[in-house]
């Protein structure tokens, strides 16, 4: 079967289809967000997106360009979310061979935003939340 032949991805998640309620909100952040592990910085920026999804914790997620880390994908791991599509899982050099991050290179359209972002394990790293600038007080 050559290239041309395969069938095309869809387009849509099957998940909303069954689960039409079902909800995986994305949120645009001007806040500072780091993660580290161990006293290095692998990823800081000011553009993240907070993935509210139910049935999950809140999520950060950084856009690759803001990785301080030259990432590579985790042998042998991926998964799929009927609702965000083909899970990448990613290590860099240094992190002890298992996954740090993972990212969903050709999301579903409902959750196309998160495409170019990456997140990182919050069990394993630590992701923390600054103060946006110029912070708004909201007076």
């Amino acid at each position: 079967m050559s290239v041309h032949d395969a069938e095309p991805r869809p387009q849509s998640s099957m998940g909303f289809a069954a689960r039409p309620d079902y909800r995986v909100d994305i949120h645009a952040r001007r806040n500072v967000v780091r993660a580290t592990l161990g006293g290095v910085l692998l990823a800081e920026t000011t553009a993240s997106l907070l993935v509210d999804e139910q049935d999950h914790g809140l999520v950060f997620y950084f856009p690759r360009a803001d990785v301080a880390v030259e990432l590579t994908p985790a042998a042998d791991a991926g998964s799929r979310c009927p609702f965000k599509g083909e899970a990448t899982y990613w290590r860099f050099d240094g992190d002890g061979e298992q996954p740090l991050c993972w990212s969903y290179e050709e999301p579903w359209e409902q959750v196309a935003r998160i495409r170019g972002f990456v997140a990182f394990y919050q069990d394993t790293v630590t992701v923390s939340v600054g103060q946006a600038h110029p912070a708004v007080s909201g007076r």
